[in-house]
């Protein structure tokens, strides 16, 4: 259960949040949604506790019952102090730490039986069947099935492992804890359209409370039961799934304008009526004065109008333009210590191509842009730069942003001149106002999201090299990212799952990775995209 009373949250001069209460009752599966930057991850922060110092918050925010929260974008190293997959997945319920114990109360009863040995290996096992750790293994198997993980990898340390894989890791953790309400940031980042499918199936069986921020509308739609839509700072309560939300929604905001123009148009007659009355007789003068007191408390008490969201349209400027040959892998291997993910993968590049890698998770996708972008070592193989080439690099994970540094001062890294022509870019994606001034930790997922693509508009690069561009983007984000690099005359090697951004884009070229096949985009490879 979760209780709001006044809350209320803060950011700079900006309000994320006018005050709000309400209540989310035990099993009651609750969707929070909004634009990037509305203010919902920060919201989430607050109800769980964890407001950094930027926050001004009044009011309250009281959890009951166990609590357990899936963050947007992986902790390094897991949640615990382990680092291993299934030591991970196990932490959730202790038993990671249970085990060892129980294996050396063991070796020390074998080694000399005490009843002193013997009574504490006894009262650790005994413990340790109690939390099932006898059907830990099943449990975490069927876990790793559902979500398409291969079980060698949970054996894995989580460092060794891709974004995709860590975060199969993180669900099944918070799976497995099975706590009263699960709290998700954008679960399904990372996920292929098989382990989508499995998790909505899982989310539907939840009986506890669920408390969900997505973008992906099909998870909205079929695992959610009540909206809460964050915007403009207020926090509106609408029952049923994401579709009868935007029914509903589009109910209120007409009513809104109905009766604003309503009010617009006694506004306007009164305010005409005393005009006239003006310079008259006194008593019409005094008849005036009363209209204008009438004028001023139905300007207070008009309707406020819940903006419609608009389009969204990003521009990135067009490159300098590079050789014919912008980038050529001959014979590319990567590892990962033995682990071999990618073998003697070969492909050229010409100007203004739009190339997608597709693969199953694991397949080395982003180990490959690693090495194409020249922040990973090859094992082999040799990736050669045509003439006239900058490369441009859009991680992931953002490794590449200070957590330091605002997103102004981000930009001046990136040798964009003044002030006001840093603050006109970071606009252009959206990062307005306050936001210009924050450092990246303090931003959503979506918003760091386009900061990153602001920085690529800055570098002037003509080869964009794009791992997952559209991670946390509301849909809207997602088709516009698309739609601007479809005009974008350089030349792009892209990942990504997200199927409307790989509509808009129209890639040229697909390579098919672990097959290591290079071959001209064929509308059937969209399939192969939310697949794999």
């Amino acid at each position: 259960m979760l209780i709001l009373r006044d809350l209320t949250i803060e950011i700079g001069t900006r309000q994320l949040l006018t005050p709000t209460s309400l209540t989310i009752g035990d099993g009651e599966k609750v969707g929070i949604v909004g634009r990037n930057g509305a203010g919902k991850s920060t919201l989430l922060s607050v109800i769980l506790g964890e407001g950094g110092e930027h926050l001004r918050v009044t009011g309250s925010a009281q959890r009951h019952g166990h609590w357990a929260h899936l963050p947007q974008e992986p902790v390094p190293g897991g949640l615990g102090v382990e680092s291993i997959g299934l030591s991970h997945v196990l932490s959730a319920r202790g038993l990671d730490r249970l085990d060892a114990d129980m294996h050396h109360a063991r070796d020390a009863m074998a080694t000399d039986p005490t009843p002193e040995n013997i009574e504490r290996f006894t009262s650790i096992e005994e413990e340790f069947r109690t939390r099932g750790g006898y059907e830990a293994e099943s449990e975490v198997a069927r876990l790793a099935a559902g979500l398409g993980l291969e079980e060698e990898y949970l054996l894995e340390d989580l460092s060794a492992l891709s974004g995709g894989q860590r975060r199969r890791v993180d669900i099944m953790r918070i799976l497995y804890e099975n706590p009263s309400t699960m709290v998700l940031d954008e679960p399904t980042n990372h996920l292929d359209k098989s382990a989508k499918r499995w998790l909505f199936d899982e989310l539907e069986r939840f009986t506890g409370t669920l408390l969900v921020i997505s973008h992906d509308l099909p998870l909205l739609d079929k695992s959610i039961d009540r909206v809460l839509s964050l915007r403009e700072g207020r926090l509106r309560d609408y029952k049923g799934n994401y579709s009868k939300f935007v029914e509903q929604e589009e109910i209120v905001i007409s009513g809104e304008e109905k009766m604003a123009a309503r009010q617009d148009a006694d506004i306007t007659r009164l305010k005409t009526l005393a005009d006239s009355m003006r310079g008259q007789t006194e008593k019409r003068a005094r008849l005036a004065k009363v209209l204008d007191n009438r004028v001023e408390r139905m300007k207070s008490e008009r309707v406020e109008v819940t903006e419609r969201e608009k389009k969204v349209r990003f521009r990135l400027p067009q490159p300098p333009r590079s050789g014919d040959v912008p980038l050529e892998a001959t014979q590319v291997s990567v590892a990962y210590g033995d682990h071999v993910v990618l073998k003697n993968a070969n492909f050229i590049t010409r100007r203004g191509d739009r190339i997608l890698i597709v693969g199953r998770n694991g397949a080395g996708k982003s180990s490959l842009l690693r090495c194409l972008a020249g922040t990973q070592h090859l094992q082999s193989g040799v990736v050669r730069l045509g003439a006239n080439v900058t490369r441009g690099y859009f991680a992931q994970e953002h490794e590449q942003l200070d957590m330091s540094k605002t997103a102004l001062e981000h930009l001046a890294d990136a040798t964009v001149q003044t002030e006001v022509q840093r603050r006109a870019l970071l606009g252009a994606f959206g990062l307005k106002g306050s936001a210009a001034h924050q450092t990246p930790d303090t931003l959503s997922g979506g918003e760091r999201a386009k900061l990153a693509l602001s920085m690529l508009a800055a570098s002037e690069a003509n080869l964009l090299i794009l791992d997952e561009p559209t991670n946390n983007l509301d849909p809207a984000s997602v088709i516009a990212v698309g739609e601007m690099l479809r005009g974008w005359s350089g030349t792009i090697i892209a990942v990504s799952h997200e199927r409307a951004f790989v509509e808009a884009l129209e890639p040229t070229h697909a390579v098919l990775l672990p097959e290591e096949l290079f071959d001209l985009w064929r509308d059937d490879y969209l399939d192969l995209v939310e697949q794999r």
